[in-house]
């Protein structure tokens, strides 16, 4: 699953939204994802920024007004969840308090995304569990006993682990290469039993291509129409293009991991072993009754002969018959 993360970068209005989706729909994302939240419910009006938010807003305005200013109205998921449909895409958002689990809940909601930010949030983590949804829990932040206990919560309160899936993320935008720890998705896996998915703040597609790769089943990705534009979380997004690579590159890999893991030759190069491998073939004229020895013998392409691997059991025996050099030797041709 590919969720291509418009967030807010939509910068409160609603026509840049609705481009969003288009582009999103266009690359081949599976769900176009937005941020459901009022900021009188999840922010004090004293709330700082994150130091990529000063930076990415020239610190402006406070936490507050920069999440005030960009809200989407119920009207507006509206607008958004019919324009979805029309592009052929699913409609996602991601909720920061009850409230608005309720709001997406009574949308049709059929999942739900845990934000990194209210993984330690109890009555959140509970009202999620208690709507009997699949989850997606992102981890950015977090250290495995906390990723536990949340998963603990869920599990108490209805879910099972076959309804979760676990992000393996980094909070900062964007994310350096060195912070990654990709391993972690191992870590994640193995000790909670869970499947694993990537949310990525990280610049470029190389780093959610090899989170695939590596097992994930989920990938979420930040994306916008112009990394110029002012907001918080433009600067760690794909642009049209790229979202449209990284999609075309997560297809290729989920096709390459797609095998049964038996080492065999698959169907499209099977025609190849003739041409390519070799067998044996007589290097210089020999007499009939004159013995093979290795000398006389040369492994030469195509493969339909006997194969070298026969070198130390055709050595020693006799020519049935005179053989010209480059004869490919059949077994009827020893004696």
């Amino acid at each position: 699953m590919i969720i291509a993360e418009a967030g807010v970068n939509h910068n409160g209005k609603i026509s840049v939204a609705k481009k969003l989706i288009d582009v999103a729909s266009e690359a081949g994302a599976d769900y176009v994802k937005f941020q459901t939240f009022k900021a009188d419910t999840i922010v004090s009006r004293e709330a700082l920024k994150a130091e990529y938010q000063l930076t990415n807003t020239q610190g402006k305005s406070s936490q507050y007004d920069m999440l005030k200013s960009l809200e989407l109205s119920n009207r507006s998921h509206e607008e958004l969840i019919d324009h979805a449909v029309s592009c052929g895409i699913q409609f996602f958002s991601t909720a920061f308090d009850v409230d608005g689990l309720e709001y997406l809940n009574a949308l049709g909601f059929q999942q739900f995304k845990v934000p990194s930010g209210e993984i330690t949030n109890y009555p959140y983590l509970k009202k999620l569990a208690q709507l009997g949804a699949p989850v997606m829990l992102s981890t950015g932040m977090s250290n495995i006993d906390e990723i536990k206990q949340a998963v603990q919560v869920l599990t108490s309160e209805g879910l099972t682990i076959k309804d979760i899936v676990v992000l393996h993320c980094n909070t900062e935008y964007p994310t350096p290469f060195g912070d990654v720890n990709l391993k972690a998705l191992n870590t994640i896996s193995s000790e909670l039993g869970v499947r694993i998915g990537y949310s990525d703040h990280t610049l470029g597609i190389e780093v959610p291509v090899a989170a695939v790769a590596l097992g994930a089943t989920v990938i979420e990705k930040h994306f916008t129409l112009d990394r110029g534009l002012p907001g918080p979380d433009h600067r760690a997004s794909l642009e049209p293009k790229e979202l449209k690579e990284m999609v075309t590159a997560i297809r290729n890999i989920e096709l390459a991991i797609s095998g049964n893991g038996i080492k065999s030759p698959s169907q499209s190069e099977s025609k190849n072993i003739l041409v390519v491998r070799k067998s044996l073939h007589i290097a210089e004229d020999i007499n009939k009754g004159e013995m093979l020895h290795e000398s006389n013998l040369i492994s030469l392409r195509p493969g339909d002969g006997i194969s070298p691997m026969e070198w130390n059991n055709v050595l020693g025996k006799k020519a049935a018959a005179d053989l010209k050099k480059s004869h490919k030797l059949k077994w009827s041709d020893l004696l």
